[in-house]
């Protein structure tokens, strides 16, 4: 099998003319032509169904009203004029520029576009246990535990405005009263139940007041009764955890879970799930939630946009990141121009031989300073030059707000005059603007870290990445789709060398790449003198991957180079319409919606593909190999510049 170069086929994929080679471009190229000589044999478009390393759900708390602005704001300029967009994307990444050039099959490319809707893209998480998560059942466990419905109405608007902003310390009141106007003892035990229901953290009595009835609501146990939800309420013969599938659209996973608290009124915290998924997509996932039964989760589907909850159990454990098989993807590639013989031959590949492992476009940014740029600079301990990256102003068409924030930082290195031109603070560059406040100029590293964890360490992982896809290109270009002696195998967790005479029992299957860092061998070939040249160019050292700051030390990894789907599915279809869907989600079977009716003979053909991926790999780089085009935003927006619609 012969590898294939990417730009060997010409598709709609002709490069603008200022596309010219960065630096960083024409330093990796000296690598690899270094590393040749003497050898004459010589994304928000992504889906990943990969975990983040060593994560929580981390969240900046902040004020309620400043989220809802910052959330206004920022979906008032998400959807803007496809045009803009386009020239946006001007300045953004393509494959190339972070190592993806190679291609495994030798079927002719052809032409489609990737999400032109976000229902043309569908994932199905897929258990520890092997189940592929659906939704498909609303009812809700039977709990004789469970409050009346009543509960859920005998709050007028105005109590509940009041009882929330006691519970969220928004006010000086240390208590709200509310009057029992049909005084029983019934109703009075409602009024107790809903508000502890809904309003965790909250106590409640009984008091008289000039003859009528009141129930008094007030805190239990200070600002920590918000975070953890009262144990003494919840009944010992039921699991404390209620699981759940979640049903969203062109959401990802982490806002659904802000706008589920909200709606909860609890921290977001107490929600936990095994991955994250993509935005611009339908997805199903299993999520649970610690001591919120069933019932009230099962109300939030008649208030919630975009949000379908169901198959609900109480269970006595949380889910936790990673603890996955994968994910199921079912994709629509709409107005392809492949002849039947090329999408056959392109998807009997997918099944057979797979694709390679590439990170995707997702995990480099999607602007004109990409994410490994920052991660080198912290490994470099460049300070400055991290700063620097981030803040400074970039070409290419950026929200306005951002824009203002650059200019003035660019003019005046202020950190207090640049925030104020930043009505969106939870972005990166406010998390870091408000740390060069607190912490001066003169300490960028406390002030860095200010920004949550998970996305600093994405910086470095960005980084090894990069690394990874450009030595995987150079290890397929070197050797071709042959396990070869001095490649690297794992036996259980250990990374081992294959010896001349072990070879014939490995398959390119079996081969791994490490990313680099201080706990990982490197191949006894080429390429492993290849890492050491690309790392010397970025001025790091390949043996001492260890940092003054242990978050940012790297231990590195070990990747399988070429991943072969599961479960590899296809049909073509014929359709007149762009905007009719084409296939059925979850909610349309439970609504019970029928199918679209399809022309035989339509205007435009789709390409319907499912298959099964494990975890930390990316969708869109099977989808790269069936179609042989730069799946880049960049590249998918000069396709159709509509896709964002």
């Amino acid at each position: 099998m012969e590898a294939v170069e990417m730009n060997s086929v010409s598709l709609k994929r002709s490069r603008s003319e200022d596309d010219v080679a960065n630096a960083d471009e024409i330093k990796r190229q000296k690598i690899l032509e270094k590393s040749q000589a003497g050898n004459d044999s010589g994304q928000s478009i992504e889906t990943v169904t990969e975990q983040p390393e060593d994560t929580k759900n981390e969240i900046i708390p902040n004020e309620e009203t400043e989220e809802q602005e910052e959330e206004e704001l920022e979906d008032s300029d998400e959807d803007g004029d496809p045009e803009s967009f386009a020239d946006m994307m001007k300045h953004g990444l393509t494959e190339s520029d972070v190592g993806i050039t190679k291609f495994v099959s030798s079927h002719k490319g052809f032409s489609g576009i990737l999400k032109e809707r976000y229902s043309d893209f569908v994932v199905h998480e897929i258990g520890k246990d092997g189940r592929v998560s659906h939704l498909d059942d609303f009812s809700v466990p039977v709990d004789d535990e469970d409050p009346s419905e009543e509960t859920f109405t005998v709050l007028s608007d105005e109590d509940k405005q009041r009882l929330e902003e006691l519970q969220l310390f928004k006010n000086k009141e240390t208590s709200v009263a509310i009057e029992v106007i049909e005084d029983t003892k019934e109703k009075r035990t409602v009024i107790h139940q809903a508000v502890k229901s809904l309003f965790p953290g909250l106590e409640t009595k009984t008091e008289d007041r000039d003859g009528k009835k009141y129930i008094i609501a007030y805190h239990a146990a200070g600002k920590k009764a918000l975070a953890n939800p009262r144990k003494h309420s919840w009944p010992k013969s039921r699991g404390s955890y209620c699981h759940f599938v979640l049903y969203k659209e062109n959401k990802d996973t982490m806002d659904a879970i802000n706008v589920l608290s909200k709606f909860l009124r609890v921290k977001p915290n107490i929600f936990s799930y095994m991955g994250t998924k993509d935005k611009r997509a339908i997805t199903v996932q299993e999520i649970a939630v610690l001591r919120i039964t069933a019932q009230r989760l099962a109300h939030l589907n008649k208030c919630l946009m975009n949000f379908k909850l169901g198959n609900f159990s109480y269970k006595n454990h949380p889910l936790k990141l990673g603890e996955l098989q994968g994910n199921h993807f079912t994709v629509v590639l709409r107005n392809i121009t492949g002849t039947d013989d090329q999408i056959e031959q392109a998807m009997h590949s997918l099944r057979e031989i797979g694709f390679i492992n590439y990170y995707g476009m997702q995990r480099f940014g999607t602007t004109a300073v990409p994410t490994y740029q920052i991660g080198r600079a912290i490994l470099q301990n460049n300070w400055n030059e991290v700063m620097d990256l981030i803040l400074k102003p970039r070409p290419g068409a950026e929200k306005g707000y951002l824009v203002k924030c650059r200019e003035e930082w660019a003019k005046t290195k202020d950190p207090a005059a640049a925030l104020k031109k930043l009505p969106v603070k939870r972005c990166v560059e406010g998390q870091l603007l408000r740390g060069l406040l607190k912490f001066g100029m003169k300490n960028i590293i406390s002030a860095f870290g200010i920004i949550p964890r998970n996305n600093r360490l994405m910086y470095i992982h960005s980084y090894q990445s990069y690394v990874w896809n450009n030595m995987v290109s150079k290890r397929i270009e070197e050797y071709g789709l042959r396990a070869v002696p001095g490649d690297l195998i794992l036996k259980g967790a250990t990374a081992v060398h294959i010896e001349e005479g072990d070879v014939d029992n490995y398959t390119i299957h079996d081969v791994v790449m490490p990313l680099p860092g201080f706990d990982v061998i490197y191949p006894k070939h080429k390429i492993g003198e290849a890492y050491k040249e690309m790392l010397v160019a970025d001025n790091l050292d390949i043996n001492n991957m260890r940092h003054k700051i242990r978050d940012y030390s790297l231990s590195g990894a070990y990747r399988k180079i070429i991943i072969r789907p599961q479960n590899v599915n296809w049909e073509v279809v014929a359709y007149d319409d762009p905007k009719i869907p084409l296939f059925t989600t979850d909610l349309d079977k439970l609504e019970g919606k029928p199918l679209p009716v399809l022309p035989t003979d339509g205007k435009f053909r789709a390409l319907k593909m499912e298959f099964s991926l494990p975890p930390s790999t990316y969708a869109t780089m099977a989808i790269r190999e069936v179609l042989k085009m730069d799946t880049s935003i960049k590249n998918q927006t000069q396709l159709n510049t509509t896709w964002l619609r």
